[in-house]
């Protein structure tokens, strides 16, 4: 749990608060534990709500998103191929290194494994907005990883 919240807040003091906070908050609630999920699940979600909490608190307001300007998505055109050279930890590298805006999504999308669905609950913005966040973060990322592997962005 400790470095789900630290992939989240890139700082060891913070990421053992949130982990902290997460497992008080899990244990205070453990009657609304209902087993639909595994324990370990459960409790990582409070761990990343928490997380986020927490980057929401010390930023105070978050960057809105403008809906009207993000279009919908489609997965199933998409191409979503890396180099079998690049590995999970550069491809956690250059995702640590995006903003906010696209970082957030992508960890849980690609590195958490949770939908859209999900990712929209918990960073509340509409599944449209995650779908495309998504798509657009890896698509900067597809554009980095090439770089890193060819040496050029093109």
């Amino acid at each position: 749990m400790y470095h789900v919240a630290f992939r989240f807040l890139k700082n060891a003091y913070e990421a053992e608060e949130a982990m902290h906070e997460g497992f008080i908050n899990a244990f205070s609630r453990l009657h609304q534990f209902t087993g639909d999920v595994t324990f370990g699940a459960w409790l990582k979600r409070i761990v990343i709500n928490k997380s986020l909490d927490m980057i929401k608190a010390k930023k105070a307001t978050l960057i809105p998103l403008n809906e009207e300007v993000i279009g919908k998505v489609d997965e199933t055109t998409e191409d979503w191929g890396v180099a079998d050279s690049v590995s999970v930890d550069q491809i956690k590298k250059y995702i640590s290194e995006m903003s906010e805006k696209y970082r957030f999504p992508l960890m849980l999308f690609l590195i958490e494994g949770y939908d859209h669905q999900e990712i929209s609950e918990i960073l509340e913005i509409t599944e449209v907005a995650s779908r495309t966040l998504v798509h657009r973060g890896k698509k900067k990322l597809q554009e980095q990883l090439k770089t890193l592997h060819y040496g050029t962005g093109s």
